[in-house]
Formats: C-alpha cells, sequence, structure tokens
C-alpha cells in the first residue's frame, strides 16, 4: 500500500499481511520451490522434485514416490508433461511417443491422457505437481503459501501460459507473475547487482531450449531478443542414448531412467556400465558425445539464428549464463564456450538458478523492488486488413507490458459491423501468419466509406497475454476479446515462421503491394458505378462509353493479378474520369453558393 488516507477522528488502518510468495520452477524433468525473506538469502524450499506424477492408487504420488511406480506399473506414470501444456490433440499427435503419452480427448475434443480409465489434461497432471511444491513449501516454512512467482519458458505462448496459471489456481496458489526462464536465471545469477550490458542465457532444460539476450542497465532488465526449441532437452539425450542400445524384452520407460542415470555419470567419468535385465553394455563418453553432437549443434543453430534476427555479433556480449541440468554435459560446456569465444558462467547450480530468480522475482513483488524485469513479445501481433494484408500492432520483440491503439475506418458505404481478425506471425499476407481469434463490432451507425472511426487497441500484460478491444468513437460501442488460444504453437513453429519471413521477404513485398493496388482499384470501381448511376447526365456519350470500357479493362486486369496491368488500368480510369469528377465538384460547390450572398461566403471562408 502505498499511500493511506483516513478521515478525521477514524483510527488508522491496520496494513494488510504481505502474503507469503514463494518461486517455482515448473520443469520439465524436476521442479522446485524458493524462498526468499527479508535480507536472507534465497532458501530452496523442496528436493529436487522429479516432474512425475503416478496415478496407481486414489491419491496421485508425485516426484520420487511416483519413480518407485515407473518400476512396476509405468502405465500408470506420466512423466514430462510440461511439453503437452497448451497442447491439441492434433497438435502432437505423431510427434510423441504413445507408450509415454496415452492420448485421448474429453467431451469437448480437449487433449487428455487416459490412465486406468482416467481421463487426465495435461493442466490438471501439472496441479498435482504443483500442489506437492505448494505441500513442501509450507512444510519447510511451517505457514500457509497463498502467492507464487512461476517460471515459463520465453517461447511460450498464450495458450501454455493459460494453462500454467490455470493448473496454479487449481493447486491453490495465485500467480503474482509469470517470468520467464532465461530472465529468471540472469536475475538469480546476480546480473541486477550493477550489472550493465548484454548478456546470453543458455537454458537446456529436460524437455525444452531456450536462448535469450538481455540487456541490463540500471536494474533494467530487458530481453531484446529469444529463440528457442520446444523438442530439444535432456530428454532427447535419452532417447538418442536408448535408440541405441538393444531393449528388446525391457520395459521401455524403465530402461530410461536407467539411461538418465547413466548419462549423469557421464558428465564426470569417462564411462559406464548399463544394466538391462541380464544384459551389460559399457559406454563411453566418447560414444555418447558422438550421439549427443547433432542435438548440441540444434541448440548452438538457435543462437546464431537469434543473433542474426537481432543483429548482434559476439562481441559486445559479456557473459554467457548457463541454465538447466543438461549444462552440466561436458560435450554443451565446451560447444558454447567454443561458438562465443569465452568461458560460460556456471558459478549457480543451473538446477536451482531458475527457482532462486523466481523466488527473488516473488520478493521483489511483495516487498518491492529497483529491479525491473521486461519481456518481450516472440512474435508480431496485427490485424488482418482488407486484401487479406496484416496491419501489425505490436512488433515483434516488444518490451513487456505493452499498449499499442490503432484507428481504423469502414469500407463501404452503410457498413454497420467490422469484422476484426487478430493474427501473429511476420508475414505480409494474414494466410501466411496464426489465426489467434475473431470478433465483431456491430451498432456501427450507418455513414458513407471512410467517414467510421474505430480504435483497435492491443494490450500485452506482463504475462504475455493478449486482449483486443474495438471502440467505435461516436457512439462508444465497444467488444473485446482476451486472446488465449485453447492450443499452444511450439518453439519450433514459431522459428519456422520467423524463418519463413526472412526467405520470403521479396515474395510478401510483392504479394502485398498486389493486394494494395487490388483494394484501392476496387474501391475505385465500388464508388464509380453509383457515382454514373446518380451524375450520367453530367457526361456525353462518348465520354460515357469512354469510362465503361476503361472499367472493363480495369476489370479484365484484376483478373488477371498482375499488379503492373492494375496500376495501369487504375491510372487510365482516373484519366478518363477527371473530367466527370470536375464536373460533380464544380455542380456541389454551385449548389452549396445558391442563394447566398458574396460577403456570407467570404465570412464563411
Amino acid at each position: 500500500m502505498l499511500l493511506q488516507l483516513k478521515e478525521p477522528n477514524q483510527s488508522s488502518p491496520k496494513p494488510s499481511k504481505i502474503p507469503v510468495a514463494i518461486g517455482i520452477d515448473l520443469g520439465t524433468t524436476h521442479s522446485l520451490a524458493a524462498y526468499k525473506k527479508g535480507t536472507e538469502e534465497v532458501r530452496i524450499l523442496s528436493d529436487i522434485l522429479p516432474s512425475v506424477v503416478s496415478y496407481k492408487g486414489d491419491t496421485p504420488l508425485v516426484g520420487e514416490r511416483a519413480l518407485c511406480d515407473l518400476k512396476e506399473t509405468p502405465q500408470c506414470v506420466i512423466t514430462s508433461i510440461k511439453r503437452l501444456m497448451g497442447k491439441s490433440l492434433s497438435d502432437i499427435k505423431g510427434t510423441v511417443d504413445e507408450k509415454v503419452y496415452p492420448l485421448s480427448k474429453d467431451a469437448k475434443g480437449a487433449l487428455t491422457l487416459d490412465i486406468k480409465g482416467q481421463h487426465l489434461s495435461p493442466l490438471e497432471i501439472s496441479s498435482d505437481i504443483l500442489k506437492e511444491l505448494k505441500k513442501q513449501a509450507e512444510k519447510a516454512l511451517k505457514e500457509s503459501v497463498t502467492h507464487a512467482v512461476i517460471t515459463v519458458p520465453a517461447y511460450f505462448d498464450d495458450g501454455a501460459r493459460a494453462a500454467t496459471k490455470n493448473a496454479a489456481r487449481l493447486a491453490g496458489l495465485e500467480v503474482l507473475r509469470l517470468v520467464n526462464e532465461p530472465t529468471a536465471a540472469a536475475l538469480a545469477y546476480g546480473l541486477d547487482q550493477g550489472s550493465e550490458g548484454l548478456y546470453a542465457v543458455f537454458d537446456l532444460g529436460g524437455g525444452t531450449f531456450d536462448f535469450s539476450l538481455l540487456k541490463l542497465q540500471k536494474g533494467v532488465f530487458q530481453v531484446i531478443a529469444s529463440n528457442g526449441d520446444a523438442h530439444l532437452g535432456g530428454d532427447d539425450f535419452d532417447q538418442a542414448l536408448l535408440k541405441s542400445l538393444p531393449l528388446k524384452g525391457f520395459d521401455f520407460r524403465q530402461a530410461l531412467q536407467i539411461i538418465k542415470g547413466a548419462k549423469e555419470e557421464l558428465s564426470t567419468q569417462d564411462a559406464v556400465t548399463i544394466t538391462l535385465g541380464n544384459h551389460k553394455h559399457v559406454l563411453s563418453r566418447q560414444d555418447f558425445e558422438t550421439l549427443a553432437q547433432p542435438l548440441v549443434e540444434r541448440a548452438l543453430t538457435v543462437c546464431r539464428e537469434t543473433l542474426t534476427y537481432a543483429n548482434i555479433d559476439l562481441n559486445p556480449i559479456q557473459g554467457i549464463v548457463m541454465v538447466g541440468g543438461s549444462t552440466r554435459i561436458p560435450l554443451v560446456r565446451r560447444n558454447v564456450e567454443k561458438l562465443f569465444q569465452q568461458p560460460v558462467l556456471t558459478n549457480t547450480d543451473p538446477l536451482t538458478i531458475v527457482a532462486q530468480g523466481a523466488a527473488l522475482q516473488a520478493h521483489a513483488l511483495t516487498h518491492g523492488s529497483d529491479t525491473l524485469l521486461m519481456d518481450v513479445t516472440p512474435l508480431s501481433l496485427g490485424l488482418e486488413i482488407m486484401g487479406g494484408m496484416v496491419d501489425s500492432l505490436i512488433e515483434r520483440n516488444s518490451p513487456l507490458p505493452i499498449r499499442k491503439a490503432k484507428n481504423f475506418t469502414t469500407y463501404k458505404d452503410g457498413q454497420t459491423g467490422l469484422l476484426l481478425h487478430v493474427v501473429q506471425g511476420e508475414r505480409d499476407m494474414a494466410i501466411h501468419c496464426r489465426s489467434l481469434a475473431q470478433f465483431k463490432l456491430t451498432g456501427i451507425p450507418p455513414m458513407v466509406a471512410g467517414a467510421a472511426r474505430i480504435e483497435v487497441t492491443f494490450q500485452v500484460d506482463s504475462d504475455g497475454l493478449l486482449t483486443v478491444s474495438a471502440r467505435e468513437e461516436t457512439t462508444g460501442i465497444s467488444q473485446h476479446i482476451e486472446v488465449k488460444p485453447a492450443y499452444g504453437l511450439g518453439e519450433d513453429e514459431m522459428r519456422t515462421m520467423i524463418m519463413a519471413s526472412l526467405e520470403n521477404a521479396e515474395e510478401d513485398v510483392h504479394a502485398r503491394l498486389l493486394a494494395e493496388s487490388k483494394v484501392e482499384a476496387n474501391r475505385f470501381l465500388e464508388s464509380l458505378l453509383p457515382a454514373l448511376a446518380s451524375d450520367r447526365a453530367l457526361l456525353n456519350d462518348t465520354e460515357y462509353e469512354d469510362i465503361l470500357e476503361q472499367m472493363d479493362v480495369l476489370d479484365e486486369a484484376l483478373k488477371t493479378n498482375q499488379r503492373e496491368a492494375i496500376v495501369q488500368g487504375s491510372k487510365a480510369l482516373e484519366a478518363v474520369t477527371q473530367i466527370f469528377a470536375e464536373r460533380r465538384m464544380g455542380r456541389s460547390i454551385k449548389k452549396a453558393l445558391e442563394g447566398k450572398a458574396l460577403s456570407a461566403v467570404e465570412k464563411a471562408l
């Protein structure tokens, strides 16, 4: 509370109790809760909790207890559920192993997992993990925990972010803010303590990879560019190892847990022995690195692309913060250091760094702080306009929160409604962008085309959630929509969209110019027809036939999709209608002046 007011003779109100707010790293393979109190160091409240849930009994088991069930009843256990947050059945069908994810759908067609006849959504399964973290935090703090800052991958879209917040509510937690994992890591690393300049965050977790460039200046964290891969993480390294081993007669998910342990041992040992049933396999670090190199190269490609998008070379980068358990792999560290030509920053445990950053932000939000976190929009947001073109209101990599407004108008005379199509992407044509939502503004007073004034506002909050509103200025009527798509867009899809915008830049320019020419030509023809119908008497027969002939020429040009022909046809039509426009204007002026004294006209001017 910044200021308290009271009336005379009224007792001062009691200050409201500051809620206990924890930081949560809700990870793909492991999750963690942390807390900061006063000037004390950040305290880890829970063990590093495997993000695994067992539904073998009546009560869900989470973490190590769930891993025990994985050995006996793997069909009742779910791992890496974060990969499915905000996704639809069609999004992931054929892209995930159905031995791990027993895919199904509910009565409304939404994605669920069929576990012993229970149809549970990714949101519900995530909430069970959050409930366990809340329980462990309350046990450590010996008091109730009601609020949290939760971290998400930088490339989580609106659907995945909304699903994360809803999972927290289901677990009894109010989300103060969703913070991008790379930003939380930078905060935990202490880069807010007087650091200035450009830093990179290399975040290779269990299921996702994020790479972000952060600009730090006077306590302000601004994410200037981010990129990622939704299907790259420790799980993929495990899969590469599994495929190299004979698994006949051995349960897939039990083998997976053995592989995870072997992979961790190879970070410190030259070779390990893997026992699968009665078979023993010796795996050397060199063998593992040969299998892992293509995956590491995928991550490095993301880094290079991000630097290209942001138009930044390696020289100004002052440090590379390593985040996520997979960054402990020696091969990963060597390759990153080679790419950036400098040692990486590893002073803080990569497994706990994100939770620590979340705890610091939770403390800042409940107790006040000079540190400001500014994330960015991963893709541009705009509206489809006439001709199928996109008018971007919020550009890609704009700092959050952000609010942008723009005025639009009607296309046809007497138009009383306006359909607003919200899209996301970098292409000039809406057909090449992602459709987010549609809603209609009705009740616009019938006016001539172009007379109405409709203000459309795009607002993205600090959690990255978009609200679009439209208001007609003369009547005050308005509509708004919260754009929270039911299903998410993965990082790989976002990268594809961004790369497509670069690869098709020249084609997009030509497509937009063609669309603009067609819109203007059609507008010209549509306005000319009623004018000819009402003022035919202003033209002689030859002039009238010349206009009709040129209208036919332009109409044929519109069918060819040849921009040059459309432009030339429009210019030719404009030339033959010039005398018609002048006569209409002269008649209008004459009519306006009829019966008025010269002095009155001069006074009006």
